[in-house]
């Protein structure tokens, strides 16, 4: 029986797809997850400093809701996930911050991380609903709160 050359790409093609799939599934290399982490923060940062600015420089409620919908979108969108163990340290687009105590007190971290996503979630339901510049104010403030709670008790100082 002669050998069907088409089958034989067949099964190659088949033999490519599952290695690629198997490929695909395996863990990000630390770096990549601490680069991704990071970048996540600095979107956070950005925003907060857009809100901040329209606080401080003539609200701008459109602006302030579009912020605050990205720092809750980033907020809920499962941050834990980046820090796996391998990621304690390492280099990212630079050396990574986060303390050991990320590792450790797992559950400190992650109760930190909920009240992120709460009062993320929060600041867009006060920035929609009336969107007071005084309300937005006073929620952007708990917001900022968790923010520091999580760099004292997680982040080294550069």
């Amino acid at each position: 029986m002669k050998p069907n050359p088409t089958l034989f790409l067949l099964a190659g093609a088949i033999t490519l797809a599952a290695t690629g799939a198997a490929l695909a599934q395996q863990a990000p290399r630390p770096e990549n997850l601490i680069k991704w982490r990071q970048s996540a923060f600095q979107v956070v940062a950005w925003n907060s400093g857009r809100i901040k600015a329209s606080l401080d420089t003539g609200y701008n409620k459109e602006q302030v809701l579009r912020s605050a919908s990205v720092i809750a979108a980033i907020a809920n969108s499962g941050l834990g996930s980046l820090f796996p163990a391998g990621t304690e340290t390492g280099k990212g687009w630079h050396d990574t911050t986060v303390r050991p105590e990320a590792f450790t007190n797992g559950a400190h971290f992650a109760e930190l991380g909920g009240e992120f996503a709460k009062e993320s979630n929060d600041l867009v339901r006060v920035a929609s609903s009336g969107g007071d510049a005084a309300a937005v104010k006073e929620q952007f403030g708990k917001l900022q709160k968790t923010c520091k709670s999580c760099h004292d008790d997680f982040r080294n100082s550069n």
